[in-house]
């Protein structure tokens, strides 16, 4: 299977960068948030590569708090997420902020998983590398999840996304990446509700998965959603 084929397998549909983050900002811009009255805040993976979906947001919403970690794990906790949120203009006694939250998965031409091009290397490369090195030891048998104090973001990774994985299972990196992204949503959500004042913000989590294709990079869409004057509204994306 080529690369089409492995995205229609595992995607239901996906937009490109640029479609994907218009899409967002004008269905928030219809719920009263803007570029003026609004901070965003992303968590993505560090990699160079996904750095093009940053650029894309801070085009549309104005520079945006960063609180990735590796795979876009959100390891920020209650400090960094109130750090973004007190950051947020106020109009009207409001706060907004919207969270783009995104692991990443590379898919090349052949449709081989985990694979792509990096210019000024020769050769095949990984993305993401470290869901790829986590889904390595949990397939070789020799998972170590012992804290190593000079590699903590990788032991956090393996160790929270373990509890979200059957027994005995080794998904692989696309099911790797998806659990990747319902964990990373359910961290943000569960830090949300001890932190923020929901009568004085409105906010937006916006969550998916970032593609990287031979010739450019798209973004499957997962729960997209606004809160607004305690009202969850759903996102048309």
């Amino acid at each position: 299977m080529g690369f089409d084929d492995v995205l229609k397998k595992y995607f239901d549909r996906v937009y490109t960068e640029v479609d994907f983050v218009k899409k967002t900002y004008s269905s928030l811009k219809d719920l009263g948030f803007n570029d003026d009255n609004t901070i965003a805040a992303t968590c993505i993976c560090r990699d160079e590569i996904s750095q093009t979906l940053r650029s894309i947001i801070k085009h549309m919403w104005g520079e945006a708090f960063n609180l990735s970690s590796l795979a876009g794990m959100f390891f920020a906790g209650k400090t960094g997420l109130a750090a973004a949120m007190h950051h947020a203009p106020v109009e009207d006694g409001k706060e907004r902020y919207v969270f783009y939250a995104l692991p990443h998965v590379a898919i090349d031409a052949d449709g081989k998983l985990g694979v792509c091009r990096r210019e000024g290397r020769e050769g095949a490369s990984i993305a993401c590398g470290a869901l790829a090195a986590f889904q390595k030891e949990m397939a070789g048998g020799k998972l170590n999840l012992l804290m190593d104090n000079e590699d903590v973001e990788q032991s956090l990774l393996k160790t929270r996304l373990l509890g979200e994985i059957p027994y005995g299972k080794v998904p692989d990196l696309i099911e790797l990446t998806k659990i990747t992204q319902t964990a990373i949503q359910a961290d943000i959500e569960r830090t949300l509700n001890k932190v923020v004042n929901k009568d004085r913000s409105n906010y937006a989590v916006i969550t998916g998965i970032q593609i990287h294709g031979p010739e450019s990079n798209y973004i499957w869409p997962a729960e997209c959603y606004a809160v607004v004057n305690n009202k969850v509204e759903k996102l048309k994306v």
